[in-house]
């Protein structure tokens, strides 16, 4: 596996955003996820100091098909000031076995509605 991939995106503040992520293993062939539970981290900051702005956004371990579908759904994007934050999305079988398989940067930008 070649762990982490990196993903930056422009994220409109308070909308739905979604993307798929299909782990590979280092041959090509699909990342068996059988097992694995996922984490989307979203922080101001990376290190001890975004640990205090830390949110957690909503994703999907689909084993049947071997992906992971990561959604910042309006209530938590709604939380996200105009700015860069920066996100990890992770999966893990327990605390001894933790990989992170993308990161990357959110650019924000602000609505014209404000909060829905």
């Amino acid at each position: 596996m070649a762990f982490p991939g990196t993903y930056n995106f422009n994220y409109y503040r308070g909308d739905t955003n979604q993307f798929v992520i299909r782990p590979k293993n280092s041959n090509g062939s699909a990342f068996d996820l059988t097992g694995y539970t996922a984490l989307y981290f979203i922080a101001t900051t990376r290190g001890s100091a975004g640990v205090a702005t830390r949110q957690q956004a909503q994703v999907v371990v689909d084993t049947t098909n071997d992906l992971l579908t990561c959604t910042i759904l309006p209530a938590i994007g709604r939380n996200l000031t105009p700015g860069t934050f920066v996100y990890d999305v992770q999966i893990t079988t327990g605390a001894a076995n933790i990989l992170t398989v993308l990161t990357g940067s959110i650019t924000v930008t602000d609505d014209i509605t404000g909060a829905v």
